[in-house]
């Protein structure tokens, strides 16, 4: 049998929610917006009558007010965000047992087995559509597809209540001549490998000769060619099952320019220690340690280090990051975000492969230390106990990193 797949997505999903706790909202020109004076301040999502004025996702406020000076500004409510999202996945889960959320405001579904209750894909579809609009008067687009990937790029085609069915008989002229930048997994820099080889639309990697991806790109490139084809597999993901974590990382938009190494290293314990907490209250460690820098000229580029003990203690992982830093970056153009996280990782068992430059001794009473910082932060508020360092320059350290936390599910890569 066939499958069938929705991909939906809530269009302007924080726009959105926040004109459903306000109507008034859908009537003037809207953002949902970061903090100005915290260099958080950056267009998250749009209404409407903000997208006429050509506001653009990813654009500062200051370039969004230039273009709209009567927008109204409204700041993120997350937690609302993801309350509000994890109810429509719950209209989603009436249709199926297989919702596989992809991000906070996409999901894939696999109705293959409803066919026989509720009729063909498209008819699933908007059955969805007209049941989330009537209980929460939120559009989605969803795409009608035999895979996931033709089905994400079906939900990407349209907004608002847009939908799209991309099937075995079609995808030639709808998929192929789509740009390569199109397809899922495809950046900007790979994207730009792809066309400097000649290869521009879908079709074009599609029809390349079975060994030329992997020849080039390695697994990537003939996974890529897999989905060009319509060749996916991979199966949504049942409810109850989690994906597994793939990282555990955090990153921040300095509140100004990042001038030094010594700015750089305050910010990054507040960070690390972040970090290497969400690691162990996930019962994780791990041992590829990943530094991420964006420059004021908007340039960023990554670096990573292999460890040969796994480890979910700041202290471990600080030495570390700072020496990557200290190694890859000079400061003559100033840092605007950093970030770092954690990969390789596996469960905590509490097992120490000793060597002779590590102390058993001292890493239980550095566990204790962090367990303990842990324990008071999460009763009492992230602030209540800090590093004596933290107080150096309270501007670039003032923030709570575990507020906008970032965990990886596994993706096909």
């Amino acid at each position: 049998m066939e499958r069938i797949i929705l991909h939906s997505d809530i269009n302007h999903c924080y726009a959105q929610i926040e004109e459903m706790k306000n109507p008034h909202l859908r009537h003037i020109p809207m953002a949902v917006g970061g903090f100005e004076e915290k260099r958080h301040g950056i267009i998250l999502a749009k209404n409407d009558l903000a997208k006429t004025f050509h506001i653009k996702t990813g654009e500062s406020l200051r370039e969004a007010y230039a273009k709209c000076p009567q927008l109204t500004i409204i700041h993120p409510h997350y937690e609302e965000y993801l309350y509000y999202t994890e109810q429509i996945k719950d209209v989603y889960r009436q249709f199926s047992d297989r919702v596989e959320s992809f991000g906070l405001d996409e999901a894939w579904m696999d109705v293959s087995e409803s066919s026989r209750l509720y009729g063909d894909g498209v008819s699933i579809a908007r059955m969805i559509q007209k049941k989330v609009l009537q209980q929460f008067g939120i559009t989605i687009s969803i795409g009608v597809s035999f895979n996931k990937i033709f089905a994400k790029l079906g939900s990407d085609m349209v907004k608002h209540m847009g939908l799209v069915e991309i099937t075995k008989a079609n995808y030639k002229q709808m998929v192929w001549p789509l740009p390569v930048s199109e397809l899922l997994y495809i950046g900007r820099s790979t994207a730009s490998k792809l066309e400097a080889c000649g290869i521009y639309t879908i079709g074009e990697l599609a029809s390349l000769p079975s060994g030329f991806m992997s020849e080039h790109f390695g697994k990537v490139g003939e996974i890529l060619h897999t989905f060009a084809n319509g060749w996916d597999e991979t199966p949504v993901a049942k409810t109850t099952e989690q994906a597994p974590i793939k990282s555990i990382g955090n990153a921040i938009t300095a509140v100004k320019d990042i001038v030094s190494f010594e700015e750089a290293k305050l910010i990054y314990y507040v960070l690390t220690e972040s970090v290497a907490s969400r690691l162990r209250e996930s019962g994780l460690k791990g041992n590829v340690i990943h530094l991420s820098l964006r420059n004021t000229n908007l340039i960023s580029f990554t670096r990573q280090k292999t460890i040969t003990q796994p480890t979910n203690l700041c202290e471990e992982i600080m030495p570390v990051v700072l020496d990557l830093l200290k190694k890859h970056y000079d400061f003559q153009i100033p840092l605007r975000t950093i970030g770092v996280s954690i990969s390789g990782l596996r469960k905590d068992d509490g097992y120490i492969q000793m060597n002779l430059f590590t102390s058993e001794k001292q890493r239980e009473k550095q566990l204790v230390l962090e367990e303990t910082m842990d324990a008071i932060r999460n009763k009492f508020g992230f602030e209540k106990i800090q590093r004596c360092s933290m107080k150096l320059d309270q501007k670039l350290t003032d923030f709570d990193p575990k507020h906008d936390h970032i965990i990886h599910p596994v993706s096909f890569f």
